[in-house]
């Protein structure tokens, strides 16, 4: 159970939230909903007691398992396997089981009792875990999310960014802790994956509360919600399923615009008649004190809600190039033993738009990376063209640096832009003020979005590579990201799960992965966009 009691969130010296209570408790499926940087992530974070608040309490019983966007795990030698069991402590039982078993193989005398006694006490251990039972389940949650005995047998590093997210969301359903939380959940799941998740959290017995843009998984699994306010800098909790909020929430919001228009009106009556008493100077304290009243009547009004600010996207006018900006020839990667692909070949022409498909792990990102320069092919290479400026969207944010501020990465992006016109363009994203001098490591996942997206803006690239740009985002926010996409006159090398989002880049050409097959774009290619 999650307890907080008086909460009160900053982010520098901006105020997001204060005087917050609540509680989560067994049963309790919470959708936390605001627009991007309302505060969201970073109150999650806070209840996950990975950061502390402005002000009040935040009291936690039982485990907390907590999933953030962007999840990381330091040693990225373990096998995937392990990094799952580790959440009920049974990779190290099951290491410590091996170890025992050779010494009694190998050993003798004392030396193979100790390891028998030892033996004896570790599968104790594992059996008070849950066993061969255990590691089943955890077997069983690993591939409903998609994630086959070859992933799991395999290091972390081995792994492409979404599938080390979806080992470390089987890691946390697998641990049985008490309180779930977590923050965007469906990222890198494929449509079976997401089907199956909605069903194993919809039944989930303890607390939850979930982050989502995906409105048919917060309206699947939900039974509270808390909208967070940010023009009110308020947390509304509504005791309620989605759709009965969506409906509580609009009659909320009736209600204070006819309270408002109310006392507005009776505040100006007031103010109209003190006016005329001024002019009276027996009843100038009287008219001081009704005009006090009307100012306190005022200041008493709850905040209307404002229409939701959108960050205002257009993708950079590109710049001269010749006719085939970039070529990748031959191109293979693997780690280890394990092949990625091999032998991928792709010219993208100026103008061009193509889109990359295959199932997770297939080595989309991997790709994407390869073509921006930031990995190196194991052979083959990749030929910049006459005039190429590359402008690259990585989902896991790689390309921000997260010790240095908003401002400073924009500066390192657009060196030539003066310090006036480079917080015009982080205005336009909804950087205003102190925002600017936040170290881009404290962003929530939907304002590094906009970071990384008003760095494309001004980057002049004629060749833009997107991974998953619209992961994160709002409605209004998305709709901007596809509305660019539509509008924008250079080329397009585009990964993503979003249906959405290849439909507005009219794809000229598809690449399949991991085989490197080319075709020309046709609809029967749609139904492959929510399985890759």
């Amino acid at each position: 159970m999650i307890t907080a009691s008086g909460v009160e969130v900053r982010v520098g010296s901006r105020l997001l939230m204060e005087d917050v209570s609540f509680r989560v408790g067994p049963g309790d499926r919470v959708g936390l909903v605001g627009r991007n940087g309302a505060g969201k992530t970073t109150l999650t974070r806070i209840l996950a007691g990975e950061g502390e608040p402005a002000a009040g309490t935040v009291g936690r019983t039982g485990d907390v398992g907590y999933l953030p966007q962007d999840p990381r795990t330091g040693d990225l030698d373990v096998l995937g396997r392990d990094r799952i069991l580790s959440a009920r402590g049974l990779d190290e039982v099951i290491r410590g089981m091996r170890r025992a078993e050779e010494a009694m193989a190998q050993g003798e005398g004392d030396v193979r009792e100790q390891a028998m006694a030892r033996y004896s006490r570790l599968e104790a251990a594992f059996t008070a875990r849950g066993g061969y039972a255990a590691e089943a389940e955890a077997a069983s949650v690993a591939s409903s999310l998609g994630l086959p005995d070859r992933v799991l047998g395999q290091p972390l590093r081995t792994l492409s960014g979404g599938q080390r997210r979806r080992i470390e969301l089987a890691r946390i359903l697998f641990s049985g802790a008490s309180t779930l939380l977590l923050d965007e959940p469906t990222n890198h799941l494929d449509a079976d994956s997401v089907v199956w998740l909605r069903d194993h959290l919809r039944s989930y017995a303890g607390g939850l509360v979930i982050i989502s843009h995906d409105v048919n998984l917060i309206e699947t699994v939900v039974n509270k919600v808390f909208y967070l306010d940010a023009n009110r800098q308020v947390l509304d909790v509504y005791n309620m399923g989605w759709k009965a909020y969506l409906a509580q929430r609009e009659a909320d919001e009736r209600r204070r615009h006819r309270e408002r228009a109310n006392t507005e009106k009776k505040a100006a009556a007031l103010m109209a008649q003190a006016d005329k008493m001024r002019a009276k100077a027996t009843k100038a304290v009287a008219a001081q004190n009704m005009a006090r009243r009307a100012e306190r009547m005022l200041a008493g009004l709850e905040g209307e809600r404002q229409s939701d600010k959108v960050a205002r996207l257009r993708f950079p006018t590109p710049a001269p190039c010749g006719r085939t900006p970039l070529t990748a020839e031959g191109l293979s990667r693997s780690y280890g033993s394990l092949e990625i692909f091999t032998d991928v070949d792709l010219a993208v022409d100026r103008g061009s738009r193509v889109v990359v498909l295959g199932l997770n792990g297939a080595g989309k990102t991997t790709l994407l990376r390869l073509l921006a320069g930031i990995d190196t092919p194991d052979t083959g290479e990749v030929v910049p063209g006459h005039g190429l400026k590359l402008g690259y969207y990585a989902q896991e944010h790689e390309t921000l640096d997260v010790e240095r501020s908003v401002l400073a990465n924009m500066k390192s992006a657009a060196p030539d832009l003066d310090e006036t016109e480079t917080r015009k363009v982080l205005g336009s994203f909804l950087f205003t003020g102190d925002d600017v001098d936040k170290p881009a490591g404290v962003l929530s996942g939907g304002e590094k979005t906009r970071l990384a997206l008003a760095i494309l803006v001004v980057s002049a690239a004629n060749v833009l590579l997107l991974d998953e740009p619209t992961n994160n985002l709002d409605p209004a926010s998305r709709e901007e990201v596809l509305a660019a996409l539509r509008s924008y006159e250079g080329a397009v090398v585009l990964v993503s799960h979003d249906e959405g989002a290849v439909q507005a880049l009219e794809p000229e050409r598809v690449l399949l992965l991991p085989d490197g097959v080319e075709d020309l774009w046709g609809r029967d290619y749609e139904d492959l966009i929510a399985l890759a």
